[in-house]
């Protein structure tokens, strides 16, 4: 009998306790899917914040003391072309909007439409407003009910349009919702596709599927339960579905290999098999779903409820997958034994692991490394340039669809009142220092327009100060910021438009911190897998290169434009702000993937051989094929996501797409190799020191 290590002897255990492994699993997926149904309304629309930040001071404080007429108040815009305010139609429309936002335990107040504040000028447009009587992600939920109903209290040429921050997260969140679901109904049958060819089974090519399915009811199942306990994004969901995907297909593809090769070209037993697989492949799944666990928990650090359950939802949904790729996928493995290449094509049934055409490829590799790996590099530092000069900011209104009633609701506002009418500041001092707060705002450069103070609860007073310019403009951050400075003390600055200033601000001074933590604890997984800190340090450096190149294409495209046209998209003139950091520990989590399945494979050639050829040779014949595999459904499913409707799926789609395109492309299957040929034994150089520190892990079996 094979001598195991641990993960080999859980192998074993699985496949000789199938029943009792199955059993939990079905209570596991009926308990989490019981719940998985009703997470879609569990979850939040809002949270798009940075905790504690003094624009949510602010919002906080006009909440109490102005009935809720801060940032997430409602904004109803009432806009004809022919008709004015003195009409009956449109005075009818007015009265009906009040009744029904009174109506709605989502509503303090309702304030009517003002002379010379909320009436233009030309009198076709009016803005009736309500206080928000919840949160923010209630209020959200509160404009997913009111903005059609609203809508059709319009008729003939008068429109009525829910804008304001609750109407545009509404309508930001559903179509991108929608836009995931149309990408992910197009990605399904692409991936089985691929995975039938690149498994050569129809069994096999269903055995990442379990793994998603799984994973995603478990991580649905969860979000639903946690969603009762604090606030979770419905982009958590959305996220923890395509991470489902990815991992489902990327572990699948690496343990099902490798029991294929043990059961057919080592000819050992099913249950064999399985523990030999899982003390060879499951190591370096296990510690690729421990360095993708480590780069969303990093994620974390950023101060916003968004982000972080976002974050929250990947992890469980990796959890999940990676341990059902530990017990369930094992133990399926060795019950179908043979029958695993069942409906196959004629070419799976040889059993052999190592892939010719991609051995030839290391052979040539390790003959000429200078020309291949200086190409590499090459192409990869050219794309990552125009990193260098990428801007970020936060969703303008372009990201909603030009036809929803945020953005035309907005479109009407700026065209009556003003481009700045659409983020007005607020700013919160006492009634003693109103005079003052009001003569500093207007006098700077960057307010067009400031309004009367308004008394408030507890001696305080609320003043609107508008910009001069939209809110999603690169002016409007200074003039937040100049007024911060000059204010008289304990004024508070805020409204919708401020508290995306924030959360940029919290982004741009979190995102480094969050890029060495990921990179730090990456290295630190790496050298205790591979026991090699030369080599750990090159995964992860060529992971930051890939990352970059995929960074400088995203600025060429989204902030510059180009591909614009093709791809459908208005740009806004630059990247969203969280895709630095969330975008990045995603991609590194990924790439992570490959160098685990690359790194792992030549360090168990080197620990058989000590020769620094075979490393590099039978590593890259080995995972080559898994890897070039996995990267085809990869950039195939995110691709999918690029040719949705909304901006953001689509800067998801192409930063990921063009990452793992690259790292699997130009980075695992040619730079790395080429870097292992170049260092030769000093690669696996481990020093005496870290020797007995750390643990001896090996990914060859006895």
């Amino acid at each position: 009998m094979t001598q195991l290590g641990s993960l080999g002897r859980l192998g074993r255990w699985t496949a000789t306790h199938f029943r009792a492994v199955l059993a939990a699993w079905v209570v596991i997926a009926a308990v989490f899917g019981f719940f998985a149904p009703k997470v879609e309304h569990a979850l939040s629309g809002a949270g798009w914040e940075a905790t504690g930040s003094e624009s949510v001071q602010a919002r906080q404080a006009i909440d109490r003391g102005f009935a809720g007429h801060g940032g997430y108040g409602l904004m109803v815009v009432v806009h004809s072309r022919s008709a004015t305010v003195e009409e009956p139609a449109f005075r009818g429309t007015l009265r009906a909007v009040e009744r029904r936002l009174a109506a709605d335990e989502s509503v303090t107040t309702v304030v009517p439409p003002r002379e010379g504040a909320t009436i233009s000028a030309d009198r076709h447009t009016a803005v009736v407003q309500a206080g928000a009587a919840k949160n923010p992600n209630e209020m959200v939920r509160a404009a997913d009910d009111l903005k059609g109903e609203l809508g059709r209290l319009g008729s003939g040429d008068i429109a009525v349009d829910l804008t304001g921050a609750p109407g545009m997260w509404s309508d930001f969140n559903e179509a991108n919702k929608a836009a995931m679901l149309k990408s992910e109904v197009i990605s399904w049958p692409v991936t089985l596709g691929i995975l039938v060819v690149a498994f050569g089974s129809l069994v096999a090519a269903g055995l990442p599927l379990m793994l998603t399915i799984l994973g995603l009811v478990a991580a649905a199942g969860s979000l639903y339960l946690g969603a009762q306990i604090l606030d979770i994004s419905i982009w958590a969901m959305n996220f923890a579905l395509m991470f489902a995907l990815a991992l489902g297909i990327d572990y699948a593809l690496f343990v099902v290999m490798r029991f294929r090769a043990a059961l057919f070209g080592s000819r050992l037993d099913p249950v064999e098999a399985a523990a030999v697989t899982m003390d060879t492949a499951g190591k370096a799944v296990l510690f690729s779903g421990l360095t993708v666990l480590i780069s969303l928990m990093a994620v974390m650090l950023v101060p916003s409820p968004a982000f972080r359950s976002m974050s929250l939802g990947i992890m469980l949904a990796v959890t999940f997958v990676l341990l059902a790729t530990l017990t369930l996928l094992p133990a399926v493995l060795a019950r179908l034994g043979p029958r695993v290449d069942k409906l196959a094509f004629g070419w799976v049934h040889s059993g052999e692991h190592r892939s010719a055409r991609f051995e030839a490829w290391g052979r040539r590799l390790w003959r000429r490394p200078l020309p291949y790996g200086l190409a590499a590099l090459a192409v990869l530092g050219a794309l990552a340039v125009p990193v260098l000069s990428l801007d970020t900011g936060m969703p303008s209104i372009k990201v909603v669809p030009e036809s929803d009633h945020s953005r035309q609701g907005y479109q009407q506002v700026q065209e009556a009142f003003g481009a700045g009418a659409t983020g007005p500041l607020q700013l919160v001092t006492t009634e003693a220092a109103a005079d003052e707060v009001a003569r500093v705002a207007g006098e700077d450069p960057g307010i067009a327009q400031v309004g009367p103070a308004q008394p408030g609860a507890d001696g305080l007073a609320l003043i609107q100060a508008v910009p001069d310019a939209d809110p999603s403009a690169p002016s409007v951050g200074p003039t937040i910021d100049r007024l911060r400075a000059s204010l008289p003390a304990g004024t508070l600055v805020g409204g919708a438009a401020v508290e995306n200033h924030d959360l940029e601000a919290a982004l741009g001074d979190k995102t480094p911190l969050v890029i060495g933590v990921v990179l730090a604890l990456g290295f630190l997984l790496l050298l205790v897998a591979l026991q090699a800190p030369v080599i750990a340090a090159v995964g992860v450096l060529t992971n930051l290169l890939a990352t970059g190149a995929a960074f400088g294409v995203s600025k060429l495209i989204f902030q510059d434009g180009h591909l614009s046209g093709l791809l459908g998209f208005e740009s806004q003139g630059f990247l969203d702000a969280w895709g630095p950091v969330f975008f990045f520990a995603m991609v590194f989590a990924i790439s992570m993937d490959y160098t685990v399945f690359l790194l792992s494979s030549a360090k168990e050639h080197w620990d058989r051989s000590g020769d620094p050829e075979e490393a590099m040779v039978g590593g890259l014949a080995h995972s080559g094929r898994v890897i070039f595999a996995a990267a085809a459904v990869m950039v195939a499913v995110f691709f999918t996501f690029a040719l949705s409707g909304p901006l953001p799926p689509k800067e998801m789609g192409v930063i990921l797409g063009v990452a793992v395109l690259l790292d699997a492309a130009l980075v695992r299957l040619l730079l790395v190799p080429v870097i292992l040929r170049l260092l030769g034994r000093a690669a696996w150089y481990l020093p005496g020191p870290l020797h007995r520190l750390l643990p001896d892990v090996r990914f060859g079996h006895a």
